[in-house]
């Protein structure tokens, strides 16, 4: 597992998506403000669609443009309100004591930490901007000192790399274009690929693993809050098989097989979206 795999399928994603999200798009603001469009890929459907006497079949694809579009907008939306909310409950159970005393230990000051009092052990990276680490007291009670340093800088590679704002985007993509199949497996394998470099990173801090593996042991004998309606990156409820056999033996690399049928009914259909756009264009 390497940073460029992660790169290349998070970039990967967003030039599929990006291109269909662009047309429709661009179709939308020409049926609401009477744009010309005619070089757009869903104009030129309708027109091939008349040709070949299909006319009625113009409604379903509007109805495929709308709904994407409009699903899109209320995730996201529905993300930001998620998010606000869970910010005012962090504020109510929030442990100022520690909290102060964390961000100090790691010489913070934009508050990169927060500790809230909850009996479940969690720790989770949230916030697209800014992001921050959420530990709670459950999970400092459960780990020694060095179990907690461990489960820290594994969250805190997933803070710099803004993993919750990445995982968010994939996972957008893959929910409102379900019908290119290879996008849920980017947002599944970069899910993978991203717990097993944050793991590679908290080892290389500590020079060893065995803190590493004892806290995601405890934590999945124990077992995890359950998971959040909003976009978060979280030490112990993904790829734990992958991760502890990496753990285990850190020189075995993990490869990724992309799934044949699913690669090859993604790119027909990505490159029949793409042939039928540049005909437009020429």
């Amino acid at each position: 597992m390497s940073k460029r795999q992660s790169l290349f399928l998070f970039l990967a994603a967003l030039v599929i998506s990006g291109t269909i999200f662009i047309q429709m798009a661009i179709y939308a603001v020409s049926m609401i403000g009477g744009w010309n469009a005619k070089f757009n890929l869903v104009v030129v459907c309708h027109s091939w669609l008349k040709a070949a006497g299909l006319s009625s079949l113009e409604f379903a694809l509007d109805g495929l443009v709308i709904f994407t579009l409009i699903f899109t907008i209320w995730h996201i939306s529905w993300q930001f309100i998620q998010t606000a909310r869970m910010k005012k409950r962090l504020e109510q159970y929030r442990e100022k004591t520690l909290t102060n005393k964390l961000n100090q230990t790691y010489e913070s000051e934009k508050e990169d930490f927060i500790i809230i009092s909850h009996p479940a052990p969690m720790a989770i990276t949230m916030g697209f901007v800014q992001p921050k680490i959420v530990i709670s007291t459950g999970l400092i009670n459960l780990l020694t000192d060095d179990e907690l340093e461990a489960v820290i800088a594994h969250e805190m590679y997933h803070k710099a790399n803004r993993d919750p704002l990445k995982l968010f985007i994939l996972s957008l993509c893959a929910s409102a274009i379900g019908y290119i199949p290879i996008l849920k497996w980017f947002n599944q394998q970069y899910r993978i690929i991203q717990e097993i470099l944050a793991d590679e990173f908290a080892i290389k801090q500590q020079k060893t693993s065995i803190h590493l593996g004892s806290a995601l042991l405890k934590m999945i004998k124990v077992g995890t809050a359950k998971k959040m309606p909003f976009a978060y990156a979280s030490f112990a409820d993904t790829s734990v098989n992958y991760r502890i056999e990496y753990i285990l033996n850190p020189i075995k690399n993990i490869h990724m097989q992309i799934p044949f049928k699913v690669a090859l009914i993604s790119s027909a259909i990505f490159t029949l979206i793409c042939t039928i756009f540049i005909y437009a264009l020429a």
